[in-house]
């Protein structure tokens, strides 16, 4: 039975398109699949509400059943009743009990969690990185886990709580008017009072969760913000600061915190007084009934366990109902931060591209991230590059080198003209394909704090251990991945990297990045300031792989240090976003431009472009 029930519900199912932004809508969409185990689990739930009304019941016929029995016919006249009483307290209700809280410990709890946390993950990885760029990394997991939390909180609830409560008061209802139709109306009134008292309180409560959840998660941002760039904090000192500023964040969850407590005191404290109520109606109204022959006392016994139990019932169902309120304001303020559109996806009719030849094409590309100043970006920018070809990429800080490869790997879309891969339009080709033909490697490095091996096998997962180490061989990364060593006493290639590489050099790291690249082994390789933290040694040794790594490749490399640019078949200069000189080295040098004037400038085989615009400026 357990694994039937666990089956029930498939946790990691994919949601049917894209989050809706209607609060309902979106919990259809992030529940979708899960209705029939939910509605067996609000069934059990429902079985259990009738066995409390029908416990009364029976406690009423057996209070009738001694009250009219004399005491030496009691077994003789009562026995079924009294074996029926005792077979249902002992076997039936237990029974009924158990397999409500197997269905919401096996078939709600375990599963709905998962099922909306990986819908909401999958749909959060499929923003464009504008998206994260913009946001705490932080506050973006906190908001997925707060959200699938809220979810799974809200129809565990339901279906627990609601079901329940709602088919004990049908019953109880039903069993008043088998009495007397004026217990009925008076439960039904005492209802309406209550549902009122709900009505006013919950749109408060959940106004006043939904903010205190944004000002949680923004003191998550804070935090993992201020961990993530510790280093940073201590090397400038500025533990003080990071702290006054996590206790802005802290201060300003207190005040929400202190609202939603207000609220939920003047709640519960009305809540008691209306829940007070209902014995004393249902009670006093039986005894009256009984005081005019109309009612026994059996049916007072009941009234009064039924009374006692529903005033109960009142107060933990309020509390889940507030509790469901405030699950639903951080699904509100969840569904505000994870549910907008996606700024970049393939187009319906996308085609998925092979392995290609590497010819890339820049037709005229505008691109200015959005501004629409004319500041930033690229501008008309006309480039075809031949299959095979290795390109140079300079010029100074904001000339639009990294715009151009970060339009390559369809980060963003261009804004005029048009980009394409062997005569594709990026446009119109899956996102995951295109990235597919390309290899990069980055001045900084992204690592996972997760093993070296891992980390190099991000480049092609399907790889053997030999083609792992070949990879970090020819990356100069071997030797010194043989020699790590974890907090764990994991070691050597199972030796985790910490946080972002933390563990490693900046020259480690880069090593480790090129051997993900060189095992990826695809047809388009982008270097920006691939080298930028080797030491001359190491660098000797590296370029020695990346020129093995570059043979039948598209190469496009960025570079500040011209020396390591010099062999490309081609360069480029940019500045303000435009092509203002291209062609070999040797070349640009006889041109005596631009590119000469960085070349002379070199010391020690750096160049000092970043302080070339004022320089010009005073020329």
């Amino acid at each position: 039975m357990h694994r039937l029930f666990a089956r029930m519900i498939d946790a990691f199912r994919p949601a049917d398109g894209p989050p809706p932004h209607t609060l309902l809508a979106f919990f259809r969409w992030c529940l979708s699949g899960a209705w029939p185990g939910l509605g067996f689990a609000a069934f059990t739930s429902a079985l259990g509400g009738v066995t409390d009304v029908a416990s009364a019941v029976l406690l009423g016929a057996v209070v009738d059943a001694v009250v009219s029995t004399p005491v030496d016919r009691i077994w003789a006249d009562q026995g079924w009743l009294i074996l029926g009483f005792t077979a249902f307290f002992l076997v039936i209700r237990p029974a009924i009990v158990g397999l409500s809280t197997a269905s919401s410990s096996v078939i709600i709890n375990p599963n709905i969690l998962p099922l909306v946390l990986s819908r909401l993950h999958r749909w959060t990885m499929g923003h464009a990185v504008t998206f994260f760029d913009n946001d705490f990394a932080g506050r973006i997991a906190q908001k997925q886990m707060q959200t699938a939390r809220a979810v799974t909180e809200v129809a565990s609830e339901f279906v627990n709580v609601v079901t329940f409560a709602l088919a004990s008061v049908i019953g109880s209802a039903a069993f008043l008017v088998s009495v007397d139709g004026w217990g009925a109306l008076a439960l039904i009134l005492w209802l309406v009072a209550y549902i009122l008292l709900i009505r006013f309180f919950m749109p408060r409560i959940r106004s006043r969760s939904a903010r205190r959840a944004s000002a949680r998660a923004m003191i998550t941002g804070q935090v993992v913000d201020t961990i993530t760039n510790i280093k940073t904090v201590k090397l400038f000192a500025h533990a003080e600061y990071e702290d006054r500023v996590a206790l802005g964040a802290m201060a300003g969850f207190r005040e929400r915190a202190l609202d939603f407590g207000r609220v939920s005191t003047w709640f519960r404290l009305s809540l008691m007084v209306v829940a007070g109520a209902l014995p004393v109606i249902l009670v006093g109204g039986a005894i009256l009934l009984w005081q005019q022959g109309q009612a026994s006392a059996g049916d007072i016994a009941a009234s009064g366990a039924i009374a006692m139990r529903l005033a109960q019932m009142t107060g933990f169902v309020s509390m889940a109902l507030m509790g469901v309120w405030g699950s639903i304001g951080e699904v509100e303020d969840g569904m505000k931060t994870l549910a907008p559109p996606h700024a970049l996806t393939d187009a319906p009719d996308a085609e998925v591209l092979g392995r290609v030849q590497g010819r890339i094409d820049y037709d005229h590309v505008d691109f200015a991230y959005g501004r629409g100043d004319g500041q930033g970006g690229i501008h008309d920018l006309d480039l075809h590059i031949a299959p095979g070809e290795k390109l140079g990429i300079v010029g100074a800080s904001g000339a639009g080198k990294s715009t151009m490869v970060s339009l390559l790997l369809r980060l963003y879309d261009v804004e005029g003209g048009a980009l394409s891969i062997d005569g594709h339009d990026l446009r119109r080709v899956t996102e995951e394909s295109l990235r597919r033909n390309i290899a990069m490697v980055t001045q900084e490095t992204a690592m996972f704090n997760r093993s070296a091996r891992e980390n190099i096998l991000y480049g092609r997962p399907d790889a053997t251990e030999d083609e792992i180490i070949a990879a970090a061989k020819a990356a100069e990364a071997h030797d010194f991945i043989l020699g790590l060593r974890d907090h764990a006493g994991r070691v050597g290639y199972d030796a985790h990297l910490g946080e972002r590489g933390v563990k490693l050099s900046g020259g480690q790291r880069q090593r480790i990045a090129l051997a993900r690249a060189l095992l990826k082994d695809a047809p388009i390789l982008v270097l920006d300031e691939a080298t930028s933290a080797l030491d001359s040694e190491v660098e000797s040794q590296v370029q020695e792989a990346l020129r093995r790594a570059m043979r039948g490749k598209t190469v496009l490399a960025i570079a500040h240090r011209l020396s390591t640019i010099a062999e490309l078949d081609r360069i480029v200069v940019l500045e303000a976003g435009r092509i203002v000189e291209q062609g070999s080295h040797a070349e640009l040098l006889a041109q005596g431009g631009t590119y000469a004037r960085y070349w002379n400038r070199q010391s020690g085989g750096f160049l000092g472009i970043e302080d070339d615009d004022t320089s010009e400026a005073a020329e």
